[in-house]
């Protein structure tokens, strides 16, 4: 049974499941997959000529500090930031930053958001515009396979452990380093190569923790279908038997 929540309604999607708009990755291709299984696939508007914009809006998406790209500068996890926002924010909201199964589905329902983005989760599915190599990446890094690059430069940004981060985190322990020590290693051209040619040593790529939970790759329609079941079963059964009568225990004459 599909969950229904403000932003499935607003949406009109089937499953309250949103794919990150994510450079090189938030093409047609991807977000037709996600938005036919059922949740919404976003076109990243960096990937188009000239930038989609508008005032105002209605949907919100918290990325709490374990997300791929620019988690800020604070340092608060989800399990924080998505009901800390919850508690002041009034138009529905997204949890984005660690969320790739039912479990992580419920939770952030339970802490006041409407639906989950995923991003890092999405790029390892078959329909992903990224190269085989980068998508078994994923699977061979766990929770500690990141890295926090730009710390220096109060711009921080998660990316995947390589060897290329590797020496980008070497670099930038100098006290006086700058972004010219590291450009050539993670400008956008260097990562968007990666992507295509698979060729890690190219550049860096965008990744969350969220790896340490990524043990495949699915298609879109598989990967929502499995979060949406296993969402289900820990309402109907793991949550549920919670909530049963204890047993008395035997009174002895």
């Amino acid at each position: 049974m599909p969950f229904h929540t403000r932003i499935t309604e607003m949406l009109g999607i089937e499953h309250p499941i949103v794919q990150g708009g994510m450079q090189s990755v938030g093409v047609a291709e991807l977000a037709s997959a996600v938005s036919n299984a059922g949740g919404l696939g976003i076109l990243t508007a960096l990937t188009q000529p000239t930038p989609a914009e508008r005032k105002g809006v209605d949907i919100i998406s918290i990325d709490g500090f374990e997300c791929a790209g620019h988690p800020g500068e604070d340092d608060i996890p989800g399990l924080i930031l998505i009901p800390a926002a919850a508690d002041k924010v009034k138009i529905p909201m997204l949890a984005s930053g660690g969320f790739g199964d039912g479990r992580g589905l419920v939770a952030a329902l339970s802490l006041g958001a409407e639906g989950i983005n995923m991003g890092t989760r999405f790029c390892a599915t078959v329909e992903a515009p990224i190269h085989p190599n980068v998508k078994q990446k994923y699977i061979e890094n766990d929770e500690r396979g990141s890295h926090l690059i730009f710390r220096n430069f109060h711009n921080t940004a998660r990316v995947g452990k390589s060897d290329v981060s590797d020496e980008v985190v070497r670099r930038l322990k100098n006290p006086d380093a700058t972004f010219e020590d590291v450009r050539e290693l993670v400008s956008g051209v260097a990562g968007k190569e990666l992507l295509e040619t698979g060729d890690l040593s190219k550049g860096v790529f965008w990744a969350g923790m969220v790896q340490g939970l990524i043990h495949d790759i699915p298609t879109c329609a598989q990967l929502i279908d499995r979060i949406i079941a296993e969402a289900e079963a820990i309402l109907d059964d793991r949550l549920a038997a919670m909530r049963r009568p204890a047993q008395q225990p035997a009174r002895v004459a």
